[in-house]
């Protein structure tokens, strides 16, 4: 369910990106309110809340063909894709 509402945050912001932009979550607050059977199916919203610089806060939802099922909050930052690429590939280097 978290990876939906991850997903549908990126997906609300996506268009708004600079070529080799993406952003990555950094903080999910989100409660589970009901469980879902197996097979069923289940879409996530989200909507930009706030903007603070590169950061991006998204209120998100969750529900499944009968209820709601999960509702909370989403930070994600704005980042430049080869200059984290670079960064995780030097953190990797010094294992």
């Amino acid at each position: 369910m978290i990876a939906c509402m991850e997903n549908a945050a990126l997906n609300a912001i996506k268009e708004f990106l600079d070529p080799g932009e993406s952003a990555v979550g950094t903080r999910v607050d989100v409660r589970h309110l009901a469980a879902t059977p197996a097979g069923m199916r289940v879409r996530a919203e989200a909507h930009v809340t706030n903007v603070e610089g590169r950061r991006v806060e998204f209120a998100v939802h969750c529900h499944d063909e009968v209820e709601e099922i999960g509702a909370g909050t989403h930070e994600r930052m704005v980042v430049d894709v080869a200059r984290l690429a670079k960064k995780v590939e030097s953190k990797s280097s010094r294992s």
